[in-house]
């Protein structure tokens, strides 16, 4: 049985995510785990058609295959990202029609479910048979149970192409957008000196994102600045080489434009606006390179207390993976959403009502400092981070470390001495019936009591 392994990592094969297929070939000897590094060549393969029709003829030849690939930003690497639109750009879809599949991701489990979501859509668009998917923890082949699990995870796999066994469809193909977006002519509305950035994919004029980027550029005064990602000079995706760990440089630094564009331009805007058309089930993977290159800042909110929207070209409403990712990303980075203007959210009228109505907010919670309240996305995301950083990763991203130490995030609930020692107390004195009993009767109103200073009027 031939399996072929298409390797995600910019790294190839000596990417942790590697080592964890290695172990599969280590343990099903009778399965021939065939390796291609897709990520790392994916130059050659946009270039050189015929490498890519060798690859296609590959996949075609075998039994299954394993999507192999470490997280980056909420998904796979860019360069990943550029091959899945390669395969339907080149109309490569047969090689991929009814084979079994299975995703294998490595990360520090954040938002690993997210990465997750995404390739099992794809797999379903592609006609796939998809089977699941395993994400492992970076470390996890160290821990004898999770050797266990993977190598379940490997016997089930197996079994499932060799008894041809049936998958369960998740995800149905999305439909495209059918609306054409009219323009006109907003009311502008003064910016009171905070610094707008537009910044767009490549983009058509005529198109319905053109014109709804000219719109929300024309509903400031003066015209907010747009920026298209195919003006700024980026040489290549990230490499995952995390050399911009120790001190926040990157290894394209003096290459190409990119740290330059992000620090003087994107960091220093107040509102900035993200658009772009959908590509499958997520951006292009030029908006992919954008985030990834990013990544310079390490773990660190890098766009703090920004106001940040979406424009978008294409059926968003029916992709609520992407829109979770991009609201993470927003949360997690400390900004605040505006929100999200599709042309699949109605007429011509209701989406220039939202674009003014995004322009506004943005103007207006600039003014005030507004960031919304954190929810899980972010208390969540950045425990991960923190703890992750403090540990094990600290020699990596020493960047950080620094900052994470600088600004507080070190909260970890066991330096909190008072309430460790209120809380053995309590537990001790709960040992008592009669104790028990009386703070079970006075727990609700207990619960409410120390708010009583912020809600009623002193006498």
């Amino acid at each position: 049985m031939k399996i072929a392994v298409l390797n995600g990592s910019p790294k190839g094969q000596i990417s942790v995510t590697m080592q964890y297929v290695r172990f599969l070939q280590t343990k099903f000897p009778q399965a021939q785990f065939q390796i291609y590094d897709v990520a790392q060549k994916i130059n050659k393969l946009e270039r050189n058609k015929e490498e890519f029709q060798n690859l296609i003829r590959e996949i075609k030849s075998s039994q299954a295959v394993l999507w192999a690939f470490p997280l980056y930003f909420f998904l796979a690497s860019s360069q990943y990202k550029r091959f899945i639109e390669l395969i339907s750009e080149r109309k490569a879809q047969s090689a991929f029609r009814k084979k079994p599949a299975a995703v294998l991701t490595t990360s520090i489990n954040f938002f690993d479910h997210t990465a997750h979501n995404y390739m099992n859509a794809i797999c379903d668009d592609l006609g796939m048979k998809y089977f699941g998917s395993y994400s492992a923890e970076m470390n996890d082949m160290l821990k004898s149970s999770e050797r266990k699990r993977l190598e379940a995870f490997g016997e089930l796999f197996i079994a499932a192409v060799q008894n041809a066994q049936p998958a369960i469809k998740n995800y149905q193909p999305v439909v495209a957008t059918r609306i054409a977006f009219k323009s006109g002519r907003p009311k502008p509305i003064n910016t009171s000196e905070k610094k707008v950035l537009i910044i767009a994919d490549e983009m058509d004029k005529k198109s319905n994102l053109g014109k709804m980027v000219d719109y929300l550029r024309a509903s400031f005064s003066p015209t907010a600045d747009l920026v298209q990602l195919k003006d700024i000079d980026i040489k290549g995706g990230c490499l995952g080489c995390m050399q911009c760990g120790i001190d926040n440089v990157c290894v394209y630094e003096g290459k190409d434009g990119f740290v330059d564009f992000f620090i003087n331009q994107v960091m220093a805007a107040d509102i900035l606006f993200f658009a772009g058309p959908i590509r499958d089930r997520y951006l292009s993977s030029s908006w992919k390179r954008f985030f990834d290159r990013s990544f310079f800042k390490g773990h660190t909110p890098a766009l703090k207390d920004k106001q940040i929207g979406f424009i978008i070209s294409g059926p968003l409403n029916q992709i609520s993976n992407l829109r979770e990712m991009m609201t993470a990303y927003v949360e997690i980075q400390r900004a605040n959403l505006i929100g999200f203007i599709s042309d699949d959210m109605g007429t011509s009228e209701e989406i220039k009502i939202a674009l003014q109505t995004a322009a506004f907010r943005a103007v207006d919670y600039a003014q005030k400092n507004y960031i919304k309240s954190p929810t899980f996305y972010k208390v969540g995301g950045v425990k991960i981070f923190r703890d992750a950083v403090y540990s094990r990763l600290r020699p990596v991203f020493q960047a950080d470390h620094r900052y994470y130490k600088q600004h507080g995030l070190y909260d970890f609930p066991q330096k909190n001495y008072k309430w460790r020692m209120i809380n053995s107390t309590l537990i001790l004195l709960l040992k008592i019936p009669l104790v028990r009993k009386e703070f079970l009767k006075r727990m609700k109103v207990e619960m409410t009591r120390h708010f009583d200073r912020y809600i009623k009027k002193p006498k």
